[in-house]
């Protein structure tokens, strides 16, 4: 499939594929398998857990980590954040929780008796917030301007955060006491929700035996930073210039406009699923070392991108339906472009 779309593109365009430059996007699969390996030295599995991560960040994205305790939802994050060579904070999000806890606040100075603005931790280029449905709706909403246009507004003065700016938060569905669901609107500015599940037996085999003589994880040290703010900028210009054909970005429509007019959902996705499924889908190319992208690019991000997007009927609710078999059966109504 591949070869036949890089055949069709080179037909369309003037230029050849050496012109576009291949070796970035090979400096992209390649980076990518090198931080999956040191990553590799602390979780186990969770490959294409990653592949979705880095396919947010090099998109400018962000990301919601959904599953159960124990999983290792914030040690994964915290590994990725180890990886990637600049500032991380990490914010425990608990009921008492305040937005300026969070974004900053203002705070008066004795000596010059003005008033100056002090930083929140929100104030990084990976946030980490752990449990973010245990904060209430009100710091919850801190984070809406700060995810979407990736700056503040406070006191009427508006302070803009350093690039790369990705924010890593996981939650667990299962726990209802003492927790505040997030609104739809605040599910939206995530680019993906990824529903982490239990590790098969292998995997678990390995992680006792690879813990067996390390109770603390003193293995985590061991995980280096690979790129610096300024590769990541680069990655993510690099992956803005993957071609995606005319055709495919009709499919994307299509996909997210049935999901507006199907019969199993009360509430479909907006344009902004149509983006983020482009824009991930180009990501997910160039990790995978193609300048191109395929109809496959397209369905394997579609899962994550329109999960959290999406709300079924009462009726199919009850019926036990769920997101994904929803999202499965419009990815098989829909002709795949040939």
């Amino acid at each position: 499939m591949d070869d036949n779309f890089k055949n069709e593109i080179d037909q369309q365009q003037p230029f050849s594929w050496e012109k576009q430059n291949v070796s970035n996007i090979n400096e992209i699969s390649d980076v990518v398998e090198k931080i999956k390996k040191e990553i590799s030295k602390v979780i186990i599995g969770q490959d294409e857990i990653l592949d979705l991560l880095l396919a947010a960040l090099f998109s400018g994205g962000h990301v919601l980590l959904e599953g159960v305790p124990g999983i290792a939802k914030t040690l994964t994050a915290k590994m990725l954040s180890k990886t990637l060579a600049v500032e991380f904070a990490r914010i425990q999000f608990t009921p008492d929780l305040m937005p300026s806890d969070v974004i900053g606040t203002t705070v008066y100075n004795m000596k010059t008796s003005e008033f100056t603005f002090s930083n929140g931790p929100i104030f990084s280029n990976v946030v980490l917030i752990d449990e973010i449905n245990r904060a209430p709706a009100k710091t919850q909403s801190a984070l809406f301007e700060v995810m979407e246009e990736k700056q503040i507004t406070i006191d009427g003065k508006t302070y803009a955060m350093m690039p790369p700016f990705f924010v890593l938060a996981t939650q667990n569905p299962i726990e209802q006491e003492g927790t505040y669901k997030l609104p739809e609107a605040q599910l939206d500015r995530f680019i993906f929700k990824i529903n982490l599940k239990y590790p098969s037996l292998d995997e678990e085999q390995l992680i006792l035996r690879r813990f067996k003589n390390d109770f603390n994880i003193n293995l985590q040290k061991e995980v280096q930073g690979l790129i610096k703010a300024k590769d990541i900028q680069k990655y993510s210009e690099i992956v803005e210039k993957v071609h995606i054909k005319d055709e495919l970005l009709d499919y994307i429509a299509r996909i997210v406009h049935d999901t507006r007019n199907n019969g199993d959902l009360y509430l479909g996705a907006s344009p902004r699923a149509s983006l983020s499924i482009m824009k991930t889908s180009k990501a997910i190319a160039a990790i995978n070392g193609r300048d191109f992208v395929t109809p496959d690019d397209i369905k394997y991000v579609a899962h994550p991108v329109l999960n959290h997007r999406i709300i079924l009927t009462p009726e199919r609710e009850m019926e036990g339906v769920q997101t994904v078999d929803v999202i499965d059966e419009i990815l098989k109504r829909i002709e795949v472009p040939r």
